[in-house]
């Protein structure tokens, strides 16, 4: 759900056409060739005359990028913070059920003291931990307290641990008159799905 620009890769004595997607850990490249480079692995980065040149463990790699050359350096070299990726402000009423990620919560607290374990009215966010897709039988009634421009983070387990697709939160999300807008990677163990009630049922 990042920036996507068709584009040319070099690769050491490999170039191709193809997509690259700024994410907001990592660049990945699809064409004759796959790339995909963390952030935290990147040694050198230059940009100029419209080219990104990254150094990385696997070598060098030349994004012909054009006008957006700079922008992307500025994005790669200065990754917003989890909290700013998850939109939390310092005026932000949320509540956290079941989240014990400390490095979260430290961070959520030095964002806002506006944060609760108890659901309440008028809440810009909820941050729940989901497991099974039984945990989000909930989304109906947690929708209840939000503003209308509000939204649930959905926060479950990634990679091989994971115990419930994106695919299923969002069929879950769908039933509770929700819809998914934005991933953000929580942590390095954990995912965040962000559901939020459609504009168009915003005054309904």
């Amino acid at each position: 759900m990042g920036q996507i620009i068709q584009t040319k890769a070099q690769f050491g004595n490999k170039a191709s056409l193809g997509e690259a997607h700024l994410e907001t850990d990592f660049i990945l490249f699809r064409g004759n060739f796959r790339l995909k480079i963390y952030f935290k692995d990147i040694s050198s980065i230059k940009s100029n005359d419209g080219k990104l040149n990254i150094s990385f463990p696997e070598g060098d790699v030349i994004f012909y990028l054009g006008e957006k050359t700079e922008v992307w350096a500025d994005k790669i070299k200065n990754p917003k913070s989890v909290i700013d990726k998850l939109g939390v402000k310092p005026t932000s009423h949320v509540v956290v059920l079941g989240i014990v990620d400390k490095k979260f919560l430290g961070e959520l607290s030095k964002r806002t003291k506006l944060v609760q374990k108890k659901l309440a009215k008028e809440i810009d966010f909820v941050f729940y931990s989901a497991e099974s897709v039984k945990d989000l039988g909930k989304l109906p009634s947690l929708k209840t307290y939000l503003k209308k421009d509000g939204a649930i983070w959905v926060v479950s387990r990634k990679g091989k641990e994971a115990t419930l697709k994106d695919t299923e939160v969002m069929t879950e999300a769908k039933k509770a008159g929700l819809v998914d807008n934005k991933v953000v990677g929580f942590s390095p163990t954990h995912t965040a799905l962000k559901l939020v009630i459609p504009k168009n049922k915003r005054n309904t």
